[in-house]
């Protein structure tokens, strides 16, 4: 269910943008969330993301103007300098960590979504094939690791989007259909995601279900994310150090949300990894137990990619009339 959206007119007045952005919907489904039972009869469903980043984080030895700090320190290396450490952190990523992970997944019998940029496919196309090969869904994470929101120009941003969606699709033979970027959209980024024939967007951090978008320049399904239940926490001072604590803050969210579904109330949740992060040999004790916990709860969960929770739940919203 793709619809095709235009973008705003060249000639909006200055006033009529600056309203469009300061446009903010913080009251949602009002506590009244629809009621969605997903495909097994479970009211939790919950998506494992993979973010298959490594080789598009900036860095001054491919030509960008400065590195990426964040790593498992923060790089001390001058800006401007090549940082060959930070560029073998997240080698690792993509060297060891992605086998875990596929082989774990493949042991659990799960399918993920992983996020792709476009010169991490670009550089890697063999690790990329193999993901989808085995069942994975390649979703757009932008070219580069890097915001959208940096994105002045909507015809620079555009482009960019559809240098990722060529080289993910001619190299997996699949089509992106999802988008998430690091950290933020752009002003434009959801009426071009519309334009450009995406099922749905997932900067989105403000709910526990699906929801249209209420840009004023074009609708688009969000299939919302979450920063809490991620493994980028291990990164920051205020975050994970052991993997058992990842593993309890999740069965914390997965038994909130399984006692709130024997109430009624419909839910998504989270889970976001990183190839260098989890891929790590202590940390992917983590999403072992993650794994471990999912299966352990059953059809009191479904576990699916981000796809098929945007299409499953744009046909259970129509067949109930709730938009």
């Amino acid at each position: 269910m793709n619809r095709q959206w235009t973008l705003p007119h060249r000639t909006r007045s200055l006033a009529a943008t600056e309203k469009r952005m300061r446009e903010r919907d913080l009251m949602g489904y009002g506590g009244r969330p629809p009621a969605i039972v997903w495909p097994n009869g479970a009211r939790v469903a919950v998506s494992l993301v993979v973010n298959f980043e490594e080789g598009a984080e900036l860095a001054v030895g491919d030509g960008d103007a400065a590195s990426e700090r964040i790593g498992e320190v923060l790089s001390v290396v001058a800006p401007g300098r090549r940082d060959f450490g930070q560029e073998e952190i997240f080698a690792y990523g993509t060297r060891v960590g992605l086998w875990r992970f596929l082989d774990a997944f493949d042991r659990h019998e799960r399918q993920a979504t992983f996020y792709m940029c476009g010169r991490a496919v670009e550089r890697l196309p063999a690790l990329a094939a193999e993901i989808v090969a085995r069942g994975h869904e390649p979703a757009c994470h932008g070219w580069l690791w890097r915001p959208h929101a940096d994105f002045t120009d909507a015809a620079e941003e555009r482009a960019s989007l559809v240098r990722c969606i060529d080289v993910i699709r001619d190299t997996t033979g699949q089509r992106p259909l999802g988008f998430c970027c690091r950290g933020s959209q752009s002003p434009h980024t959801r009426a071009l995601l519309g334009e450009l024939g995406f099922l749905y967007d997932s900067n989105g951090f403000d709910d526990d279900l699906p929801y249209w978008s209420a840009a004023a320049d074009g609708r688009i399904l969000v299939v919302p994310y979450a920063f809490d239940t991620n493994d980028m926490k291990f990164f920051h001072p205020n975050g994970f150090v052991e993997p058992g604590q990842f593993v309890r803050y999740i069965e914390a969210a997965l038994g909130t949300l399984v006692e709130e579904a024997g109430r009624g109330r419909s839910s998504l949740l989270n889970i976001g990894l990183h190839l260098r992060i989890c891929g790590r040999p202590a940390r992917f004790a983590a999403v072992e137990g993650i794994l471990s916990a999912l299966r352990s709860l059953g059809d009191r969960v479904w576990v699916a990619r981000r796809d098929e929770i945007a299409r499953h739940w744009l046909s259970a919203t129509a067949r109930i009339g709730t938009d």
